[in-house]
């Protein structure tokens, strides 16, 4: 058995080594998101981890990228995320979370809270995906690395995703 390892970087800084382990799951085909944004996180383009497979068939293949913690990954089924989509297609991301969707706290709320900052700047913005981890779609006001923090039922990470153009 081959044995890989695969470097994911946090935050919005450009790396030129170190970093610290993906989480369990990760696979050693990533890429690397642009130099230009200074985006540290991957996109993983390998098998999706076991406990994020639920719903596809076969090895489940798919650009995601894992949250800091690898509490949560975001399936990207757009890739590049683009800030204009001239094909009609959308921004769809289906975030899968490890830890149970349902908190031990019942007055905290099951909906994913994305607060995200545009790396550099003090653009924020706020998008919610209802009843928790799931499907959605997420645009961003500008395209650059935006540094996510995700909240949901009482649990959090975080990630960067990169808005092309």
């Amino acid at each position: 058995m081959l044995a890989s390892s695969v470097v994911l970087l946090a935050g919005c800084t450009t790396t030129t080594s170190g970093g610290s382990a993906a989480p369990a799951g990760a696979t050693a085909n990533a890429t690397t998101a642009s130099a230009a944004t200074g985006c540290g996180t991957r996109v993983e383009t390998g098998s999706l981890p076991d406990w994020a497979d639920a719903g596809f068939s076969g090895d489940a293949r798919a650009p995601h990228v894992f949250g800091a913690k690898g509490d949560i990954v975001a399936v990207l089924f757009a890739h590049p995320l683009r800030l204009h989509r001239k094909d009609g297609s959308n921004n769809k991301i289906l975030w899968v979370a490890r830890a149970a969707t349902t908190s031990p706290d019942p007055t905290s709320p099951a909906t994913l809270v994305i607060t995200a900052t545009l790396d550099g700047t003090d653009t924020r913005v706020t998008r919610e995906v209802a009843g928790g981890p799931g499907p959605s779609i997420i645009d961003m006001p500008q395209d650059g690395c935006w540094h996510l923090d995700l909240r949901w039922s009482g649990h959090t990470d975080t990630m960067d995703l990169v808005y092309a153009p």
